[in-house]
């Protein structure tokens, strides 16, 4: 669930499916950096849909999951996952709501240091000050269409899920396009948005956690 909610955060600004293309090292990140901080900025709302793929070392085959994602200003995330099986997430403020098929469940950040430090980072995440962060530290690389930014965790809570994340950001609207995400057991899990629409008028009601 924390793995889930971590993707949450990184996938705020949306994104496209993207190509593997080679990579070099930026060679000014402080303007990427102060780019990206204000393209976050001027996302208000996103609403899309998605594809995450996980691939186990124990399994041949891909895991492939399908849904729709909704992000509001400053601290509203709901993910909703439909095939193969039901699953959501809202994330609204402090209070984190989870079901499933069979239950429901809900938790308070205050009542977590992990979900408290998740929470810093969302909120990094949504103004843009991700590359800033104390919990990673971060390389940035690119090419022609996108930037390549892997953040390795610094923090001990958080690279025990993780030993590394890839953010791609579009060039054209500095908004992530894909997310990869190392597990620290050798598994990697990537998430894909479509069919974004940004800036949309969401009402509170869809992130209701009661």
């Amino acid at each position: 669930m924390r793995k889930i909610i971590l993707m949450l955060m990184l996938g705020l600004l949306g994104g496209l499916t993207v190509q593997a293309q080679q990579y070099k090292e930026l060679a000014n990140p402080a303007a990427f950096r102060e780019t990206f901080s204000k393209a976050a900025q001027q996302i208000k709302t996103i609403q899309s849909d998605f594809v995450q793929e996980k691939e186990l070392s124990m399994l041949a085959d891909k895991i492939t999951s399908k849904g729709k994602f909704w992000f509001k200003q400053a601290d509203k995330v709901k993910m909703e996952y439909l095939q193969p099986t039901y699953y959501l997430v809202i994330i609204n403020g402090k209070n984190i709501k989870i079901k499933d098929s069979k239950q429901v469940s809900k938790v308070s950040t205050s009542q977590s240091k992990i979900f408290q430090k998740i929470s810093k980072i969302t909120a990094d995440c949504v103004q843009g000050n991700i590359l800033n962060s104390s919990s990673f530290t971060s390389k940035v690389q690119e090419n022609n269409l996108f930037y390549k930014v892997v953040l390795t965790p610094k923090d001990k809570d958080i690279a025990t899920y993780f030993s590394n994340i890839e953010l791609l950001v579009d060039k054209k609207d500095y908004s992530v396009s894909k997310i990869v995400m190392q597990d620290t057991s050798g598994d990697h899990t990537t998430m894909t948005f479509i069919h974004k629409s940004l800036n949309v008028p969401l009402a509170d009601e869809v992130f209701s956690v009661n």
